[in-house]
């Protein structure tokens, strides 16, 4: 005689069996016949840089020119400006400290590899060469330009041009 309330075991056993089937199917999905969507597609792998945070670490002389053949004068210019040097830090999360177009606070920003081997100083979080972004130019260590991405800013700020200073004796 069965206790009521007390299942049978073939009853356990369907419950046990239901549930395993269950517990596989939450992981899988089934495709999609539609045709209006198309299929996901993966996040690309962030491109390492080829420059490192350290490299631009230190007191900058800043300023910018519009027209190439300005080059040579604005980095001279730049040099110059070394008594008001603009300081660029290290940032808490080990990217660097630099102002984005028209703001006045200090924002972290990371150094992005980019396709094509192009270089970028941007948000965390976003592609390189997202319209944030300032393509890294030219650099050799010693002088750093750099040309935001956004055609606006761009044509605002032109070619960036930052002169390492010397250190402080």
């Amino acid at each position: 005689m069965r206790i009521l309330g007390s299942p049978s075991p073939r009853v356990l056993l369907a419950v046990v069996v239901a549930g395993l089937v269950l517990a596989g199917c939450s992981g899988m999905s089934l495709p999609s016949f539609s045709t209006n969507e198309p299929p996901p597609q993966a996040e690309p792998a962030a491109l390492p840089s080829k420059y490192s945070t350290e490299e631009f670490v230190g007191r900058w002389g800043y300023t910018s020119y519009q027209k190439e053949a300005d080059r040579a004068r604005t980095e001279a210019a730049a040099r110059g400006q070394c008594r008001q040097a603009v300081s660029i830090s290290k940032g808490p999360g080990g990217g660097v400290m630099m102002y984005l177009p028209d703001q006045r606070q200090l924002t972290e920003l990371q150094i992005k590899g980019g396709p094509g081997g192009k270089n970028y100083i941007g948000p965390a979080g976003e592609p390189a060469g997202g319209p944030l972004d300032r393509e890294i130019l030219s650099f050799d260590g010693r002088v750093l330009i750099t040309r935001y991405v956004d055609p606006d800013a761009a044509n605002r700020y032109g070619n960036m041009v930052h002169v390492r200073c010397a250190p402080r004796a």
